[in-house]
């Protein structure tokens, strides 16, 4: 652990060179007395790191120091290999301490080069947020517990509710790996020889088997992730004709994505936007839009519309009880 520590608060000071110990000791989580004793260590051992006194005084690594500290460690270029995950995700996949130990070397080995002008970092410029907005689904499974079987290419016995079911039950799948989507994770994996996608918010508990995974043939994760998003995506049938304000088709890109099939021009204010179901059972999700849509097409569409609304206006009609 110290040996940990004193690599961090090297890499603080190649990046920095000058940091007061009240900094080193909040990045380093540990007391000043601490980050002292540390100093005092590295400098004993040959380091050309000291302690200097004074208002502007702190703890300073000479200059000319170019340390070879930068080099990544298996686990650091693994982490680095997924490096699309924004910082949620890696906590639950357990990758955040090896993800600040990589990054504070990269940040070192960039302060150790020759300074010249030179653009921005992207790093600087660039967020990756991952998480849905207004929803955090929390998943009774951590990430993080899949990664041995997974790795370990285990058959897993799980419990699992379908969406359309109300009790969760047991079965044995074949897994290819997991998939953080839209600030939610999927487990792809093979039942009965049938590829799912299985969200685990809905998988409350698996176990490890004996057992090896059985793959298809030639198949990998990306492979099946690629049939599975666009078995989902095409699954729609059923094509619902909808006029709108053109304020708010930006709204209803946001809501509707990929299941707008066609938009028309603006006419007076509004669109006419054609959008594409698995069923029409699915027209509930045009509520949302209030009284600011009105469902056109097919008739079995503006029907469901019809009895949902005075389904709702029934029950909001009396005061609740």
């Amino acid at each position: 652990m110290k040996a940990s520590r004193l690599l961090h608060l090297l890499l603080l000071l190649q990046t920095r060179q000058r940091l007061t110990t009240t900094e080193l000791a909040a990045r380093l989580e540990v007391s000043r007395r601490t980050v002292l004793r540390d100093v005092e260590a590295l400098s004993t051992a040959g380091v050309p790191v000291y302690a200097e006194r004074g208002r502007n005084g702190g703890i300073v690594l000479l200059p000319s120091a170019r340390l070879s500290a930068s080099h990544l460690e298996p686990p650091e270029l693994e982490a680095l290999s997924v490096a699309g995950l924004d910082s949620a995700l890696r906590e639950r996949m357990g990758l955040t301490a090896v993800c600040e130990s990589a990054e504070r070397k990269i940040a070192a080995r960039q302060a150790a080069a020759p300074e010249s002008p030179s653009p921005l970092r992207l790093a600087d410029l660039v967020l990756v947020d991952s998480t849905a907005w207004f929803a955090a689904p929390e998943a009774a499974v951590e990430v993080s517990d899949l990664a041995s079987p997974l790795r370990h290419r285990r058959r897993l016995r799980i419990l699992y509710r379908r969406s359309a079911e109300s009790q969760a039950s047991t079965r044995v799948v074949d897994p290819y790996g997991i998939v953080a989507k839209s600030g939610r994770w999927y487990l792809v994996a093979d039942d009965q020889g049938d590829s799912r996608l299985l969200a685990l918010e809905r998988l409350s508990a698996f176990e490890q088997l004996d057992a090896p995974a059985v793959l298809q043939p030639g198949e990998t994760l990306r492979t099946r992730w690629a049939v599975l998003k666009k078995r989902t995506e095409e699954q729609d049938r059923v094509s619902v004709t909808i006029r709108l304000p053109e304020k708010g088709l930006d709204l209803a890109r946001r809501i509707l994505g990929t299941r707008i099939h066609h938009v028309s021009d603006a006419e007076k204010g509004s669109c006419v936007v054609v959008v594409r179901y698995p069923d029409i059972e699915s027209v509930r999700q045009l509520l949302q839009f209030g009284d600011h849509i009105e469902v056109l097409a097919p008739e079995t569409a503006r029907a469901r519309i019809s009895q949902l609304a005075r389904d709702l206006a029934d029950r909001h009609s009396t005061p609740a009880s």
